[in-house]
């Protein structure tokens, strides 16, 4: 039996690993550590697919192997993270389990990612590593700027990027089918931005280069609908 097959879902495995990593991360108030687990789970759930191409050994299992792991990190370990911002900013019980909307549009965007045929070449919704990365960094943007988050504001991004999962947007594909900069310009502006931010800002950089990313697959929508429309 080959043990090249084993690889991709070895990598999902590890996405799944750095999922409970980061959950335990936040039982401990490691938020640091938790941000840099998310960070390695986006590695491994981008390597898997990649491993997966180049050895030609992609599987039905592999892909809900895939979806099961990024239920984990990038469903259950962001909206755990939301729940225990909301609870240090509200004395209502009841208002932190809001933060579990996350974990169920996570679930629903899994589901159509793996039946919607129209996205094997780009996202119909934000997808569910971008919104983790985004949740993740919260605190530190609390950390960069010194304030406190309000209960309405996080709940409105709670509801927001819940909506974004599942939303009929159009968003940049980030898969680069050429290196040339025609038709790949808006991923090279995101990929030296995200650069940059990391480099200067750390973790609080998330935050930031979602915005960012929504923002240029809205510009890009916008001028591929103008070059289509006619004068």
């Amino acid at each position: 039996m080959s043990v090249s097959r084993h690889i991709p879902n070895a990598l999902t495995c590890g996405n799944l690993l750095c999922g409970c990593l980061g959950i335990v991360g936040l039982f401990q108030q490691w938020p640091v550590a938790t941000a840099y687990f998310v960070w390695a789970a986006i590695f491994f759930d981008f390597l898997d697919g990649f491993a997966a191409r180049a050895l030609k050994v992609s599987s039905p299992i592999g892909k809900e192997l895939d979806s099961l792991a990024d239920m984990v990190s990038f469903g259950v370990l962001p909206a755990m993270l939301m729940f225990f911002l909301l609870k240090d900013v509200t004395v209502q019980q009841w208002v932190p389990f809001a933060a579990f909307s996350l974990t169920v549009f996570s679930a629903v965007r899994l589901a159509r990612f793996n039946v919607d045929e129209r996205q094997s070449h780009g996202f119909i919704g934000l997808p569910t590593p971008a919104n983790a990365m985004l949740i993740t960094g919260l605190p530190f943007v609390q950390g960069l700027i010194h304030f406190d988050w309000n209960v309405v504001v996080l709940l409105g991004i709670t509801a927001l990027f819940s909506w974004l999962m599942v939303s009929p947007i159009p968003l940049l594909a980030l898969k680069f089918k050429h290196l040339g900069w025609k038709e790949n310009e808006l991923r090279f502006t995101l990929l030296i931005v995200t650069v940059l931010l990391l480099a200067f800002l750390g973790p609080a950089a998330n935050v930031l280069l979602i915005i960012m990313y929504l923002l240029l697959s809205l510009f890009g929508r916008w001028r591929d609908v103008e070059q289509v429309t006619p004068k």
